[in-house]
C-alpha cells in the first residue's frame, strides 16, 4: 500500500515538473479569421477648424504652480 502510494506521488510530482515545459513548447497556433478593423477616416480641415476654435489662453498656465510655495513678501530695510 505504501509502496503504491510513493510511485503515485512520485508520478504526480513529475506531471507537475513537466507542465511548466509542456507550456512553453512550440505549438502550431490555429488559423483566426482576421477581421479587418474599418479606422475612422479623418477630416484635415475639419480637424484644423477645431483646433482654431479653441481659445488662446491669456496668462501663462503654470503646472507646478500648486507645488511651489507663494512667493514670500520682500522685507523693507
Amino acid at each position: 500500500m505504501m509502496k503504491t502510494l510513493t510511485v503515485a506521488m512520485a508520478a504526480a510530482m513529475m506531471a507537475l515538473l513537466a507542465m511548466p515545459a509542456y507550456a512553453q513548447a512550440n505549438r502550431p497556433r490555429q488559423e483566426t479569421t482576421k477581421v479587418e478593423e474599418k479606422k475612422p477616416v479623418v477630416d484635415e480641415k475639419a480637424y484644423k477648424a477645431a483646433l482654431e476654435l479653441i481659445p488662446e489662453s491669456r496668462e501663462k498656465y503654470d503646472p507646478w504652480g500648486v507645488a511651489r510655495p507663494a512667493e514670500p513678501a520682500k522685507k523693507s530695510k
